[in-house]
């Protein structure tokens, strides 16, 4: 699915206007937050999920901790 959006101007910030169709297939309404992460495809929007972000946090420190290990791992 590939939707375009124009950026417009929303008081002194800057903005995307999501149609009807979009926030519904993300299942979002109006006072929800979105998660906006950076993957190898490009730019992802999600709803925001607090118990996953909390899963990625922990993974990053595994990651981080572990690095050594899971270069190895990865070769």
């Amino acid at each position: 699915m590939a939707t375009s959006v124009k950026v417009t101007q929303i008081g002194s910030s800057l903005g995307i206007v999501l149609t009807k169709d979009v926030l519904a297939k993300l299942r979002v309404e109006k006072g929800d937050q979105l998660y906006i992460s950076e993957t190898p495809d490009g730019i992802h929007l999600i709803p925001y999920d607090p118990a996953f972000a909390q899963q990625m946090e922990v993974a990053r420190r595994v990651m981080r901790r572990n690095k050594d290990v899971l270069k190895k791992l990865a070769k």
